[in-house]
């Protein structure tokens, strides 16, 4: 199984990222990040990209995945309205568009809440 995994640097995608790389049913790990990881592992390989609103030039690498973890967020203390909603809003529609596109039966795990997506709800929502 091929999993896609947002926010492996933070404290709840660490967790993702080692229960992951644990799995026996997970063979490869795909960690999109801005910068590289330290944590290194066969089954893990790290897409580097910077412009979270614009995910379309990585998206052929996130094609024909079995699941999705989107934990990358950040917290609403100390930051204005507009960067709060860029990082939480934004990039998650973002990221919601572009591995829909290239995976018809993805589920999608959102770490901002308990709801499980299927493509046709992220499709739905992204509308």
């Amino acid at each position: 199984m091929k999993v896609i995994l947002f926010g492996a640097p933070g404290m709840v995608g660490q967790g993702v990222l080692s229960a992951c790389l644990e799995d026996p049913d997970v063979t490869e790990v795909l960690a999109v990040a801005r910068r590289p990881l330290s944590r290194t592992a066969p089954k893990l390989r790290v897409v580097l990209h910077s412009d979270f609103t614009d995910l379309t030039p990585i998206a052929g690498e996130l094609a024909a995945a079995d699941a999705c973890f989107y934990c990358l967020g950040v917290s609403a203390a100390g930051r204005d309205a507009a960067e709060y909603e860029t990082v939480t809003y934004t990039y998650t529609l973002a990221a919601a568009r572009t591995v829909a596109a290239g995976n018809p039966t993805l589920t999608c795990l959102n770490g901002a809440g308990p709801r499980v997506l299927r493509t046709a709800d992220i499709n739905r929502l992204a509308a």
